[in-house]
Formats: structure tokens, sequence, C-alpha cells
């Protein structure tokens, strides 16, 4: 079947038969009004709304300061550290676009942590974006395990014995521990092969997977909709909409919402320069100290800690002792207890599942508490990608749900800042005391949810957005 090409007058601009005779080629004005002037978001969109777009800007300068790093750097165990000292110290520039890429790094967690949280406070994992969450839980998996092989990429000592000792914890896994950490490795230690492995993956594959994820996301996103912190639906056949079939709710993302991020991002900008030109390395928690040192096997610094937005996982990994181990066979016991006790199943079932927990347990005992810490950090982010089936409350946004919901997300919140703290600290009976409580609480505010988020009388839910100016 022939293209149907469009015609404009002989009388047009150049510019407009030069849109022309690209549109009759390839959508560019139909995916400018799908994506931006005739795509509809919700009128109350609010300061948390900021974070999506600033994840998109900080993706793009890693991006383009990735690429002027790698012109100068050499992945080599014996040259890496010196390449990085070159960049800084002779390549023009070098010392500026080096800590844009270092504070970008930690920059990008600050969004996407806010953007998640965000999402968590007013429900935009509910349905129908059940997708758009699981896409951004898969953003931020990728998302660490970039920030993870790019920071051995130094070749300073944190980086040589903090890849040394998250390595190391594969090899914890019963059976192919071993085998995987060798893999990972490609040596038996953390060398040269090491850093050619990391380099690929960083520099190719994982950025690769991420813009696939980032452009799924966004998809996936403007095919339902924007969420708001209202929660309500401002697309579909029950929202509300005008003569021309435009949401009565909704205004064009451009230009609107385009000047709004723009706002954000120069707010950004100005926090984003002040770090990088007064303090890059941000007190030793965005450029730790002992990776100004040159990557020594034989010298092991007094205390190996990762970068800080690793550190709450990294707290509930040391978390896991031989102690731990007993309070969570109690919790697992409980649990079947619980779940037999309440539901309707024949008894047969129910014994079934406490010979299961039993089990369970025993397994728990058998196997060393190192693979538990490594299952119990993996298992902090996995189970973000259940939470829209965890969630069962009536209504999607915090504004709706009873107070005590607030209080609740607040405890969350400054557990998760506890355990970060306390995963930059060298370990202490105290601090492994609070560790192992706030561990107990983080998989208890998303394991117990279906049956929490249901307590309480939640509030009435408005029929239409209830805007207020910002």
């Amino acid at each position: 079947m022939a293209a149907i090409f469009k015609e404009v007058s002989p009388n047009a601009s150049a510019g407009e038969k030069a849109l022309n005779w690209v549109d009759n080629r390839f959508p560019a004005s139909k995916l400018y009004k799908e994506h931006l002037s005739e795509y509809y978001a919700p009128k109350n969109f609010n300061f948390w709304y900021m974070f999506g777009s600033l994840a998109l800007l900080v993706l793009v300068i890693q991006i383009v300061t990735g690429i002027f790093l790698v012109m100068h750097y050499k992945p080599d165990a014996a040259l890496a550290f010196a390449s990085v000292e070159y960049i800084m110290r002779d390549v023009p520039w070098g010392w500026l676009v080096r800590y844009m890429h270092s504070t970008g790094a930690s920059m990008f967690f600050v969004v996407v942590y806010m953007h998640m949280f965000r999402g968590l406070i007013y429900g935009s994992y509910r349905k129908p974006r059940e997708l758009v969450w699981i896409f951004g839980c898969a953003i931020f998996l990728c998302l660490m395990a970039e920030a993870f092989m790019g920071y051995l990429l130094p070749w300073g000592q944190m980086s040589y014995w903090g890849a040394q000792v998250i390595v190391n914890l594969f090899a914890a896994i019963p059976f192919v521990g071993p085998d995987l950490a060798l893999l990972i490795r490609g040596d038996y230690v953390v060398g040269d092969a090491t850093l050619n492995r990391f380099f690929s993956f960083h520099v190719i594959a994982v950025p690769l997977v991420l813009l696939g994820l980032v452009a799924a996301h966004i998809i996936a996103l403007h095919e339902v909709g924007s969420n708001n912190p209202d929660g309500v639906e401002i697309k579909g056949p029950n929202a509300l909409k005008d003569k021309d079939g435009h949401p009565v709710d909704g205004i064009p993302f451009h230009p609107y919402y385009t000047v709004h991020d723009i706002f954000a991002v120069s707010m950004f900008l100005m926090v984003f320069t002040a770090i990088i030109f007064f303090a890059p390395e941000f007190g030793g928690y965005f450029l730790e100290y002992n990776n100004f040192i040159p990557a020594d096997p034989l010298k092991t610094p007094a205390h190996i800690a990762p970068v800080w937005y690793f550190t709450p996982y990294y707290s509930m990994l040391r978390a896991i002792t031989s102690q731990m181990m007993y309070a969570l066979i109690a919790c697992v016991l409980g649990a079947a207890a619980f779940a037999a006790f309440k539901s309707r199943l024949p008894t047969l079932f129910k014994g079934a599942a406490i010979v299961a927990a039993v089990g369970v347990s025993a397994m728990m005992l058998a196997i060393d508490a190192k693979f538990w810490g490594v299952v119990v950090m993996g298992g902090a982010v996995i189970i973000l990608f259940f939470l829209p089936w965890l969630d069962n409350s009536p209504v999607k946004s915090i504004r709706y749900r009873p107070d005590w919901h607030k209080y609740m997300y607040g405890i969350f919140v400054i557990n998760f800042l506890v355990l970060g703290y306390l995963g930059v600290q060298p370990p202490s009976a105290i601090g492994e005391r609070v560790s192992q409580v706030g561990t107990l609480f983080y998989f208890g505010f998303f394991l117990l949810m279906p049956w929490w988020s249901k307590l309480g009388t939640p509030k009435a839910v408005p029929d239409r957005i209830v805007f207020a100016a910002h």
C-alpha cells in the first residue's frame, strides 16, 4: 500500500515545508503532540512532580560526561588510577567533567529516591500504573548495578576493597556461590579482569538497558496517564471531558509543565554547581577520602563501607547475624501460625503450612547467616516490585488516608535514613541492634501492608481534582 503524503501550500515558509517533508517520513509532529502539546496532565501537580524530569536531566549529564571521561580513562589495573589523576590535573576542564560525573551519580540517587517516595505517598503504583512502577523499579535496580560497577573504575582503596567485599558476598550462595563470584571477578581476587568486565558493563551494557527501561517507563506512563496528589483519574472512559474530548481537570504538558520543569531544572543546577565548585567530596560522602589513595591489595582500610546511596541496604546485610536468625525464624513461625489461624482452609492445609514453616526455619539455621544477609539485602529492593499488590487501601493518595498513615510513612523514611547512617559507621553493638530493629521494620512495613493499609476510615475522595495554586 502506497504511503499517503501530506501537502502544504506552495506559499508556506521554508520551515513549514521542511517539517512537512520530515513528517511524511517520520512522525515528528505526531510524537510532539502525543507526548507534549496534546498530552494532558493533571492540573494539580506540585513540588513532588519535579523529580521525574530531573532524573532524566541527570541521566543526560551522566551520559555526556561519561563519554568525555572514557576518552582519557584507561581500564587497566596498572594505569586506571593514574589516568583519573591525569584527567583531574592535565586534561583541560577534566576536573570539572570528573566532578560532574561523580556528583551526578549521587544526585541521580537523590532525585530517584525522591521520585520513588512521591510514588509511594500518592499511590502512583496502583491500578492502572502497575507496569509504570515495575519499569521504574527495574530502572532503580539497573541504576544500582551501574553505580556499583562505576565505583570500581577509579581504582582507589575504597573502590577496590568495596568491590572485593560485595563480590565475595555472592560466594555465600549455596552450591553456585564460589563459581558465581569467580565469574563476576574473572579472577580469584579483584584485579585487571574485574576492572575490564566492570568497565564494559558500566560503559556499554547497563546504559543500553537503562535507556530502554527509561523509554518503556515513559511510554507506559503516557499510555495510562499521570497520577496526581488527589488520586483522581483524568484519563479513561469514566473521566470528565470537554466538548473537544480533552480532560476537564487536565492541562497540556507543554507549555505549562515544561515551564514548571524548567524552573525545577534551574533550582537543581544551582545546587548541583554549588556542590561541584565548593564541596565535590561532600564531606567524604560523595567521594570518599580513601578513594584518593591508589588501590593496594596488601593494605586493607580500617573500615570498608559503600557509597551513601547503598548504605541502607548494607546496614540490612550487616544486621543479619546468627542471633538475628532466631528473630527471623520467630517471624516466619509467627506468620505461619497467624495465617493458619485466620484462614478458612481445611485443618490439613493449616497443618501443612505449619510444617512447611518449621522446615523453612530448619533450613535457615542450616545455612550460614551471611547468605541470608545477601538475601535480605536483595529482598529489600525486590520487594518494591510487589508494592502494587501489597497495598490494599481503598484510596490511592496519602491525602485521603487516615492521618496515622502519614506517621507510618514518616517513620519509614526516618528508619531508612537511620539505616543509611549506620551503614556508613563502623560496626558497633548498639548500631547492630538498631539496624536489626530497622531491618525488621522495613520488611514489616511492606509485608504487613495488606493488613495495615486497610485499617482506619479513609476520607472521601473528590470526584474532580481539588486544585490549589502553588
